[in-house]
């Protein structure tokens, strides 16, 4: 089964020299394609072990409520809404209508083309000329082909039309589902050494959030977004030609991609540095955020390589009839595998924050609040704390020996034997002792310590012990006479 992405079978001889191109997501876009629920589940359970969504926020990110985004019930803006909203009214083929992938594929021929032009200085800031744009628009609109290296278009003029395709659209890019989650990512700080929250960003923990957040984006705002963030990333390396840094194309890019639709800046005016500041870790750190997390990966490609859910029906029947029962053993190991994947990512982030928990109350001041604390740990020690150890079973206590013989000791010797044995893991077989030797035992009587070995030998004392005694019978009744 590994070998489904580690090689080609290629029939075409044109073809075998061209190079074999290794996707690691290709389990990821399968689970993502085929299984919708279980693909989401997977990435927002791991979403909020990052940021902390409240239960309204998070059926919002689901898709199970509305989105309650700022100023939806504030009536101060109106004019300029209804004004955006009029910009808005004459929808064509491609401007102003929700995104697909054909729109793409026309607008992609604007990204293309500023690849190639990124010198240009004030690029997304400087305005183009209105009568070409609006050529271009009908051209973009009417899906016919466009001959943009002709000269008859400047770069300024593509670069505000870029923009103007994306304020159009009916939701940002981002949408408006991931608006609050955006709001918490930017809150992600790092903390120091006594546990307390510092104002430096967490990049690791913002990149592998917006990785998840990016993985469960509708597919044609992905395809873009992707295209667009390479195309700033690019930009503001030649940013000493074209004089746009990565903040400045944040703030041109921000309220088209990431602002929710009909709010303007006062009604944003407590998150906009956040917005702003979120664009801008986007666009510097673009090459790393459309790569989904390795945990993901795992699981993803565990998910079809530890089960035949996904094979064919005729390919049961074909595996039914030809008895091959040698892959059961390996399909139920994997299956387990896949069923752990998220468990032990789990119990090890959770014994990661009980190390950093007992660590930073082990640094704080003496107080009655670090006493309560550690009283606290004390009462839990299988707690995975550094410096404790993980407690051990006691071992099993061996019962009493109810066996017969060791019956008949207790009650003829009246005190109690002591057995070698040989291993503790080893219990000798219990003797079989008759009738008749206990009550020759209680007869002629035994010492305080028998061996187990004594036992044994009286049922060959038996038939010598009844000879003596008959004789002395015999004795008695000859001298009677």
């Amino acid at each position: 089964s590994d070998a489904i992405c580690n090689f080609v079978i290629c029939n075409d001889s044109s073809l075998r020299s061209q190079p074999i191109i290794f996707n690691p997501d290709f389990f990821v876009e399968k689970l993502r394609h085929e299984k919708p629920e279980v693909f989401t589940e997977l990435v927002v359970s791991n979403i909020t072990r990052l940021i902390d969504l409240p239960g309204a926020e998070l059926a919002q990110l689901m898709g199970e409520e509305e989105p309650k985004l700022p100023g939806a019930n504030s009536s101060a803006s109106g004019f300029f809404r209804s004004l955006i909203s009029l910009k808005r009214k004459e929808k064509g083929v491609v401007f102003g209508s929700p995104l697909t992938e054909e729109g793409i594929a026309q607008v992609s021929q604007l990204i293309d083309y500023l690849h190639k032009n990124l010198r240009a200085e004030g690029l997304f800031r400087v305005p183009g000329n209105s009568i070409r744009q609006q050529i271009l628009k009908d051209a973009l609109n009417s899906g016919t082909d466009i001959d943009l290296d002709s000269g008859e278009f400047h770069s300024n003029d593509v670069a505000t039309l870029l923009k103007m395709f994306l304020g159009e659209l009916p939701e940002p890019l981002l949408t408006h589902k991931h608006f609050h989650a955006h709001l918490k990512i930017a809150d992600l700080t790092l903390f120091d050494e006594k546990g307390n929250k510092t104002s430096t960003p967490d990049k690791e923990r913002q990149i592998e959030a917006l990785q998840l957040l990016f993985l469960i984006l509708p597919a044609p705002n992905r395809s873009l977004l992707k295209l667009l963030l390479d195309l700033l990333y690019q930009t503001a390396k030649k940013q000493d030609k074209n004089k746009m840094s990565a903040h400045n194309l944040a703030l041109m890019f921000a309220p088209h991609i990431l602002w929710p639709r009909n709010v303007t800046a006062n009604d944003l005016q407590e998150n906009i540095t956040k917005l702003n500041n979120g664009v801008t870790f986007m666009i510097k750190h673009s090459q790393k955020l459309f790569k989904a997390p390795v945990y993901i990966r795992e699981c993803a490609r565990l998910h079809y390589l530890g089960s035949r859910a996904h094979t064919s029906k005729d390919d049961l029947d074909l595996l039914t009839s030809s008895g091959s029962k040698e892959l059961q053993p390996l399909k139920s190991q994997k299956r387990s595998r896949l069923d752990t994947c998220h468990q032990e990512e789990t119990q090890q982030r959770t014994e990661e924050a009980l190390k950093e928990l007992f660590h930073h109350v082990h640094n704080m001041p003496d107080s009655a609040k670090k006493k309560k604390l550690i009283r606290q740990f004390n009462k839990h020690p299988t707690a995975l704390t550094p410096g404790s150890d993980v407690p051990t079973s006691p071992a099993p206590r061996r019962t009493r020996s109810r066996s017969f013989s060791g019956l008949i000791k207790r009650k003829v010797l009246g005190t109690p034997v002591i057995l070698e044995r040989k291993s503790r893991d080893t219990t000798p077989e219990p003797v079989r002792v008759s009738k008749e030797n206990v009550q020759l035992l209680q007869k002629c009587g035994s010492p305080a310590h028998t061996s187990q070995a004594k036992l044994k030998s009286l049922e060959g004392q038996k038939e010598g012990s009844c000879r003596r005694m008959r004789a002395r019978l015999l004795s008695k009744d000859s001298s009677s006479l």
